[in-house]
């Protein structure tokens, strides 16, 4: 027993004596990922990964599934200067010309037909538009419809194997969801950045007509105009539209149209050349405790109509000004966005129940809307 405790001991004792040496000596050998660069100068490297599962807490598996189908869009068009006729002006500095204007921004494949979906204040007027891919193809692009209304347009391309995203469920999103924004930003190049929901049904914002927007802090800047808004699953949850900035940069508020708004309006587009809406004929307004004394209602919710359209599908089914509207199909209407919405959502030709406080009374209507009319394109 003896002889294995000293055996024991001689070897931790020479173990120890070769480890001293070394550390003293060469130090660098006991340092794992130790290696030495071509200038001689020590340097310690992780080892190589041979998993291909992405690390904990990363996108990645996300946007290399979304940004192929994630294009940028090229716009141009030719302008005059606005005094261009003008004798004198043409006196003093001649024959300006024509000039062109370039434009940029974002679209996404939702289709392998070559239907792309963007904004349409980023083709808004222009004379060409230049879809690139991931790839570097380009192609230009026809403009299939635009709904300014919801400011969304639909493009066409005609290339092969196209890239496509996967359409998510955008009504199942809930405050605090990990969503990723994918666009080109500046002009820089595609760009992929993180964030959470932040709210949902914004409106009232006075982007859109119909609003209803989903709010992110993931970095929203110019040119991500059209982008994608898609979850952790690398699945389309919306389009991106807009950013709330002084400085013209992202601040952390933008929002994107849900992508539930613009399959309608795709849907829409493509088979009717235009979004077909529910119209009645009304001037609605926020119901405040003014206008509900001006009026003689006794109503504290729904929309009170100031004005009626004479001969308008309200007037007929006997809407009145001073009307408090309650709700559309036993939709509530507790402000003029959810009214709009709702009457939008109505098939015109179909009879349609509107629930309204006239005075101390309420009472039903049932009222047959009309097509929504074209609105004029933004400048």
């Amino acid at each position: 027993m003896k002889r294995l405790w000293l055996l024991l001991s001689q070897s931790v004792t020479v173990l120890l004596a070769a480890y001293f040496v070394v550390a003293t000596l060469q130090p660098d050998w006991l340092q794992r990922g130790a290696t030495r660069s071509g200038a001689g100068i020590s340097l310690i490297e992780a080892p190589s990964s041979t998993s291909a599962q992405p690390a904990a807490g990363s996108f990645s598996g996300a946007a290399r599934k979304a940004a192929p189908a994630v294009v940028s869009i090229n716009t141009s068009k030719a302008v005059r200067h606005p005094r261009s006729n003008d004798p004198w002006f043409q006196f003093f500095f001649g024959d300006q010309g024509t000039q062109a204007q370039t434009g940029l921004g974002s679209g996404v494949i939702i289709s392998p037909d070559g239907y792309i979906l963007t904004n349409n204040h980023v083709v808004e007027g222009a004379d060409e538009i230049e879809v690139t891919l991931t790839d570097s193809r380009r192609a230009r692009a026809t403009i299939i419809g635009t709904d300014p209304e919801t400011d969304l347009a639909v493009l066409k391309v005609d290339l092969d194997k196209l890239p496509v995203i996967v359409l998510g469920d955008s009504d199942q999103l809930a405050v605090g969801d990990q969503v990723l924004a994918i666009g080109n930003p500046f002009g820089v190049g595609q760009t992929v950045t993180s964030g959470i929901v932040s709210a949902l049904g914004r409106s009232q914002l006075g982007i859109n007509t119909f609003e209803n927007f989903i709010q992110t802090d993931a970095a929203i800047n110019p040119g991500n105009s059209g982008g994608a808004l898609v979850d952790v699953n690398g699945n389309l949850m919306g389009i991106n539209t807009a950013i709330y900035s002084r400085s013209g940069g992202s601040m952390g508020i933008g929002f994107a149209i849900p992508v539930s708004t613009a399959k309608l309006v795709l849907d829409g587009i493509v088979r009717d050349g235009q979004v077909t809406r529910g119209w009645i004929g009304v001037e609605p307004n926020e119901l405040s405790p003014e206008l509900a004394q001006t009026f003689g209602v006794k109503a504290t919710e729904g929309v009170i109509i100031t004005g009626v359209l004479q001969g308008g599908p309200a007037a007929v089914a006997g809407v009145r000004p001073g009307d408090v509207i309650l709700s559309v199909e036993d939709k509530a209407t507790n402000n003029v966005s959810q009214l709009l919405t709702a009457v939008a959502s109505l098939k015109p030709g179909s009879a349609a129940s509107f629930a309204l406080q006239r005075g101390d009374a309420r009472l039903e209507v049932s009222v047959v809307p009309g097509t929504r009319p074209r609105v004029q394109q933004r400048r």
